[in-house]
């Protein structure tokens, strides 16, 4: 089977380096899953615009779907990544952990992770009480479109990890019992 290996700085397109100063700048490093889409000489700048476009929906919000999205699509690397995020942004051990199932104990981070859950397990499709859910909880129609995005984000991720395999780098987390 093909081998991914995790290219460096010198190995990449001068759009890409530009991207891996940029991120070595205000990270102290290059991720090795943003790396990886270096091997696209405009992935990584392309991605990263997208990534980092304005959204309805906070930083907070933004780590809860990470986390549901990632578990569902089973990478261990972004559920590294995003559990440290989810950290820095306030959320306690326990928090991620529930929120990697499609839980919360906040009604509205409830409805918000069940309906990645259940848009990211069905491939776009959602039973009609979450997205009511999702609604009454005082989300709109932007919010609605913006969860979409960012779950194609992070799909997008999850899906380059789970067939490259580059190595994580960030600290481990638990499998979910």
């Amino acid at each position: 089977m093909t081998t991914f290996k995790v290219p460096v700085r010198e190995e990449v397109s001068a759009s890409s380096q530009q991207s891996f100063d940029t991120l070595k700048k205000a990270l102290g490093m290059v991720p090795n899953l943003y790396a990886t889409l270096a091997y696209s000489e405009n992935a990584l700048s392309r991605f990263l615009a997208f990534q980092n476009a304005p959204t309805s929906l906070s930083n907070k919000e933004k780590e809860a779907v990470n986390l549901v999205v990632s578990q569902v699509n089973s990478c261990k690397y972004c559920l590294s990544a995003h559990t440290m995020l989810g950290k820095l942004n306030g959320f306690s051990e326990e928090e991620i952990l529930l929120l990697r199932k499609g839980q919360s104990t906040i009604p509205k981070t409830h409805a918000l992770v069940q309906l990645a859950k259940d848009l990211t397990e069905n491939k776009g499709h959602a039973a009609a009480a979450n997205l009511e859910a999702f609604f009454e909880a005082g989300y709109n129609k932007g919010n609605l479109v913006d969860l979409l995005l960012l779950i194609a984000d992070k799909t997008a991720l999850n899906y380059l990890h789970n067939l490259t395999e580059v190595p994580v780098d960030f600290p481990p987390v638990p499998e979910l019992n």
